[in-house]
């Protein structure tokens, strides 16, 4: 992809003379801006519409690309994000990446051709690459999942501490044969929220085995394995990694006949809006999702106005919030 300055190494002349050419300003000798619009062709350039008009309105533009709009964990974080961000001056664009590796890699395509100001990312996996966007000075930062490859600035949760709380609530409540429905491997609060679980199973004594599955992050997906799992291990309890699978978990449980708490406890990641209003409420790992997205922009902003900061990494505490769900 072109920039200005190759177009700018291509003609001869300095950046500034490639903007007021192609902007058509008068100033540029007629033969100048000719070689000037010939270089650009030959790279194929296309002039940033975009940032130009931005700068005109004394504006700017962040990218949100996070990894399931319709999770109200991710609606809270960009609430943060777009709070803090229109308090400096700036907009948000908000691109949901679906857990889909592709559909985010043109995002971060299409933040890159538009040259927003920086970057608020929920990477779908260890192979997210963000390389091109950091090579162009860029700023990143990381929320709920880190970017295993860069030493950057990123926002966390201590979720592997949180699933190990969740699953000994479980266990001191006298559920015996506790199991877990987790994300796809490589997804890395999937994978840590199993370890989690894993950890305090371990440590119990009480229960010899794990019985967990692996799905996609989906209310659908998380329905169908819960039923397998029921049907296979018949766990008493299920530590689930998010609320979007945990309605899927309600509906398969209410298929079987099954009353949370009474039949199978329940703990789910992340206190939706509905979590309380079920029959019984749910009982939930609450992660600080505004506070993340808000403390993301702030460093964004910081990396913005001081690109030489050392990178830093915040960890967030997340709060087990007990209610009828886990108590038999």
């Amino acid at each position: 992809m072109a920039t200005i300055s190759d177009v700018a190494a291509r003609a001869g002349v300095s950046t500034a003379t490639v903007s007021r050419a192609l902007n058509g300003k008068s100033t540029v000798d007629p033969a100048l801006a000719e070689k000037v619009r010939e270089a650009a062709a030959a790279l194929g350039y296309q002039p940033n519409g975009l940032a130009r008009n931005l700068r005109r309105q004394e504006t700017a533009v962040l990218a949100l690309v996070i990894s399931d709009v319709e999770n109200p964990f991710f609606t809270a974080i960009a609430r943060g994000v777009e709070d803090v961000a229109q308090t400096s001056g700036y907009s948000v664009v908000l691109c949901n990446s679906d857990e889909n590796a592709e559909k985010e890699r043109r995002y971060l395509d299409v933040a890159l051709q538009e040259r927003v100001a920086g970057v608020v990312l929920s990477p779908t996996g260890g192979g997210t690459d963000v390389s091109p966007l950091l090579g162009r000075g860029t700023p990143v930062v990381a929320v709920d999942r880190p970017l295993d490859a860069v030493d950057g600035d990123q926002v966390l949760v201590n979720t592997k501490c949180a699933a190990d709380e969740a699953t000994r609530h479980l266990i001191e409540g006298g559920y015996r044969r506790i199991g877990c429905l987790t994300g796809p491997e490589g997804v890395r609060t999937a994978d840590d929220r199993l370890a989690g679980y894993r950890s305090a199973i371990a440590g119990s004594g009480t229960q010899q085995e794990t019985y967990f599955r692996r799905c996609e992050l989906r209310t659908a997906h998380a329905k169908a394995a819960t039923l397998d799992l029921l049907d296979a291990d018949a766990p008493d309890a299920l530590l689930v990694v998010n609320s979007t699978m945990a309605i899927g978990v309600l509906e398969a449980l209410r298929e079987r006949g099954l009353r949370p708490g009474r039949d199978v406890g329940l703990v789910s990641f992340d206190d939706a809006p509905w979590a309380a209003l079920v029959d019984p409420p749910l009982t939930v790992v609450a992660q600080p999702a505004y506070e993340i997205g808000s403390i993301a922009a702030r460093l964004l902003l910081d990396r913005i106005a001081d690109s030489s900061r050392p990178p830093e990494a915040r960890v967030l505490a997340a709060e087990l919030i007990e209610r009828g769900s886990s108590h038999r």
